[in-house]
């Protein structure tokens, strides 16, 4: 599911264990939102849990049926789907037992994604991923509920390595069933599977599950965007990715979000328009925005580059893709904004079109340990499971204005730059020693800085008080900066957290 990483204890981690631009994207990623979005800057967000059950084993996904019943169905990666609901709580009979079927071996085998269709009412039917005995193949499937009988109906040989198996499943706004599956594991990509056509390895796919065709037990759409393309398997909606554990749609404007692990530099999310098939990636040409050394680059190729990175260095290992918030409890505060986590970090990002073409981004908060999936209610209300110990916990959200704001000035030439950056703090209570993490733009190095002890890891910058300015009282600023080289990217840092805290960005 996840990778292994060295930031994260091996007992613990569960899953998903040079600088050039891009080029050209294909396409703009989707940046205009269809549905009222809250005007609530991002920094004045907080996000909490708070745990409403225990005792799963290695929960990995869940998902609300439409029925009207307010249950979610969650996956155990042993093979099992648990109901809870609210009211009465995690059920101690498992709805579905697959375990039979299951290949377990491996940190990131087992039972991995679950999907129920828009007529589940009537129909019955849940959909499941997982890796199957007896070699680990990656393993679409539908489950009649009223027949307690398992169809395997979509298999992906992943024999050899036992990591990257992706396993999101979801149906879009067309009503077609959208599957997942990592790069075949290991490490760089050794199979070269994200840029080939050839294989559903290092994809997402698009199949039409409510009928048959010929000797397939569902249907290839006609407007996928491979299909006739000789050698290429027509199942493929996007390739060019490593190892999408999770993606949702938006289900006010449909639009997709994918998050995407990174090899060891960069965790990805990526934002598409509704309906646009047929994306590259990047992988393993590129990892995030940087050009991965060793990487697969056919030539001809054009890139869709990523609407967020971040660097592992802030000690994240596996980005948990989310949801956009469109449930009405928290409408005026996070509406129409996409909530992702981390694996080993728990950071809460929250990340927005901001109407201009781009994003805005901010860390609001901490997930509990080890999230695997972020998934909504009926309604659109989030929760999550985390893999050990293995908990179910409602998120909610809150207005809590920032502490502090940094204002920024940035002055550029050739390949050099410098940017003065002043810290206000903006709080009631005086700061007594401060830290200011932010992060700089891929190419950016910093040569020098003054009023401050800076040191950069990747491209994450700790910047810490020096002996004369450890204060700040309430109202009073303090100013810093750097001089940096650069390869043409001069933008000035995104995003601040003071003391661990989200700082409000001014100019």
């Amino acid at each position: 599911m996840l990778r292994r990483h060295w930031t994260c204890p091996l007992v613990l981690v569960f899953l998903l264990t040079l600088l050039a631009p891009l080029p050209a994207a294909t396409a703009r990623p989707f940046a205009e939102a269809a549905d009222t979005t809250s005007t609530v800057p991002l920094p004045s967000l907080s996000a909490t849990t708070t745990q409403v059950a225990h005792g799963l084993r290695r929960p990995t996904a869940l998902v609300a049926p439409h029925d009207g019943t307010g249950r979610l169905f969650i996956t155990e990666k042993p093979g099992t789907v648990r109901v809870y609901h609210p009211d009465t709580g995690l059920a101690r009979t498992p709805l579905i037992d697959i375990s039979s079927a299951i290949d377990e071996s491996g940190n990131e085998r087992g039972l991995l994604g679950i999907a129920v269709p828009p007529d589940f009412t009537e129909s019955q039917d849940v959909y499941l991923a997982y890796t199957a005995l007896p070699d680990g193949a990656v393993t679409l499937a539908r489950y009649r509920l009223d027949e307690s009988r398992l169809e395997p109906l979509v298999s992906q040989p992943h024999a050899e390595y036992s990591n990257h198996n992706g396993g999101q499943l979801a149906f879009g706004p067309d009503g077609k069933l959208y599957w997942s599956i990592g790069d075949g594991g290991g490490s760089a990509d050794p199979l070269r599977a994200g840029q080939r056509l050839d294989t559903l390895l290092g994809k997402i796919l698009r199949i039409d599950v409510s009928r048959t065709c010929g000797t397939l037990a569902y249907c290839v759409p006609a407007d996928n965007p491979f299909v006739g393309t000789a050698g290429a398997r027509p199942e493929i909606w996007l390739y060019g990715l490593r190892n999408p554990w999770r993606f949702s749609f938006d289900s006010a404007d449909g639009s997709m979000w994918i998050g995407d692990v990174g090899q060891g530099r960069w965790e990805e999310v990526d934002h598409l328009a509704p309906g646009q098939g047929g994306v590259n990636l990047g992988w393993s040409c590129y990892e995030g925005l940087e050009k991965f050394e060793g990487g697969t680059c056919p030539p001809g190729e054009e890139y869709t580059k990523p609407v967020f990175t971040y660097s592992p260095y802030t000690g994240g290992c596996s980005v948990i893709g989310g949801h956009v918030y469109r449930g009405p409890k928290y409408a005026d505060l996070v509406g129409g904004t996409y909530i992702a986590t981390d694996y080993c970090s728990s950071t809460v990002w929250a990340i927005r079109p901001d109407g201009r073409g781009g994003y805005e981004q901010a860390e609001i908060g901490e997930m509990p340990t080890q999230v695997t999936s972020i998934g909504t209610t009926a309604e659109g209300e989030f929760y999550v499971v985390n893999d050990l110990p293995g908990g179910l916990h409602r998120v909610s959200f809150a207005h809590e204005e920032p502490t502090c704001r940094v204002d920024r000035t940035v002055r550029s030439w050739g390949t050099g730059t410098t940017v003065d950056l002043t810290v206000t703090n903006t709080g009631g209570t005086a700061v007594n020693g401060w830290t200011l993490e932010f992060p700089l733009a891929l190419g950016q190095s910093v040569v020098s800085d003054w009023n401050t002890e800076l040191t950069q890891g990747s491209n994450t910058i700790t910047a810490t008080n020096a002996p004369y300015n450890a204060t700040i009282a309430p109202g009073a600023s303090v100013a810093l900066g750097y001089l940096a080289n650069h390869t043409g990217d001069v933008s000035a840092p995104p995003r601040f957290m003071l003391n661990g805290d989200a700082c409000a960005v001014g100019r």
